[in-house]
């Protein structure tokens, strides 16, 4: 996808050195937006190898963020991907889905004087096993799109902050906004750190297929999927070899200004391999600078298409997705930072 290969090009290129949390350093860019047509095709990445074990994974995550769970052992049967942040009991306390379809209502002495609440009997309230009161953010936005499609409040948000204060991980792609454009749904995620080799090609399968859904349960076309990325990064490894890139990231950026072709950035490549230190042993593909650069140097293939059961949020499952017409170039690895 032309667009995907703009933003690595984009980070890559004007990115700054940075530390963070996990110890595994970045070249990080602020405030990198894009913006792609549903229309033209399920803009799943063909430049590295999305469908098999991959393509399962993703379905199996959106499917537990519809379904409201905390809990990962539903999620656990087919993708690991969240079980290093859960408790030793499995619970999650990273709130996607759960704050989607189950945000916390404040209980009577809780609530700050002027504010209003929902009722009880509030057609998008729901009362959990311990009597507490929750909200429905994703229902509400399907019946708002039905109701008065016009709407400029269709907005979800998984972002609360004193949950966030003390989260595991808080939420990256934390809110997500859907408006209509003659007929056509289009949605605006904002997330506030990217991950660009490993997690964005996620997002961008995960927000396109959710809002085809929508769209289908609510008689409308999908439009277009808007990104915005407040921290965009890029891992470039731990130790020497991510510390390399504090004195040579100048360098690196002159000669991916001087590229003037997709084969010029495997000459990149191979540069930055011939003169980096190698990375550590077990610290294998902790720098995605070099995957990335062999993902610019190829030529994205034509979109696949994705066929959609006509089932609700609630009902849909792996099964009522299709990944149809998909081509790619061979797969790249790369390790978590956790």
């Amino acid at each position: 996808m032309r667009q995907y290969l703009e933003l690595v090009e984009s980070v890559l290129g004007t990115g700054t050195y940075k530390p963070n949390r996990t110890g595994i350093d970045t070249v990080s860019s602020f405030s990198q937006h894009y913006e792609v047509d549903l229309g033209e095709g399920y803009p799943l990445l063909t430049t590295k190898r999305m469908d098999g074990y991959r393509w399962n994974s993703m379905i199996h995550e959106i499917c537990w963020y519809l379904s409201g769970e905390e809990h990962v052992r539903n999620l656990s049967e087919e993708t690991g991907i969240w079980d290093a942040w859960a408790d030793d009991e499995g619970r999650l306390d990273t709130a996607y889905g759960r704050f989607w379809r189950r945000y916390p209502i404040p209980e009577d002495d809780a609530r700050l004087a002027g504010e209003s609440w929902p009722e009880d009997a509030h057609r998008w309230v729901n009362e959990e096993d311990d009597g507490r009161r929750t909200f429905d953010q994703l229902q509400y936005v399907v019946d708002g799109l039905s109701d008065s499609p016009n709407s400029r409040r269709l907005v979800v948000n998984a972002w609360h902050p004193a949950n966030a204060a003390v989260s595991t991980l808080p939420p990256c792609h934390y809110t997500f906004v859907f408006n209509v454009q003659g007929g056509r749904l289009h949605c605006h995620l904002t997330q506030r750190s990217a991950d660009i080799a490993l997690g964005v090609p996620f997002n961008i399968a995960a927000y396109s297929l959710l809002t085809t859904v929508v769209a289908q349960q609510t008689g409308l076309e999908p439009g277009t999927f808007a990104h915005t990325l407040v921290d965009a990064h890029v891992y470039c490894g731990r130790g020497t070899r991510g510390e390399w890139y504090a004195d040579n990231l100048e360098i690196l950026q002159s000669r991916l200004a001087d590229v003037d072709d997709r084969e010029g950035f495997r000459d990149v490549r191979e540069w930055l391999e011939a003169e980096a230190p190698p990375e550590a042993d077990g610290d294998d593909r902790l720098d995605h600078v070099p995957g990335l650069l062999e993902q610019l140097s190829r030529e994205p293939l034509e979109r696949p298409t994705l066929d959609v059961a006509d089932v609700t949020i609630d009902e849909l499952s792996a099964d009522d997705v299709e990944l149809r017409e998909y081509e790619s170039h061979d797969g790249i690895q790369f390790s978590v930072a956790e």
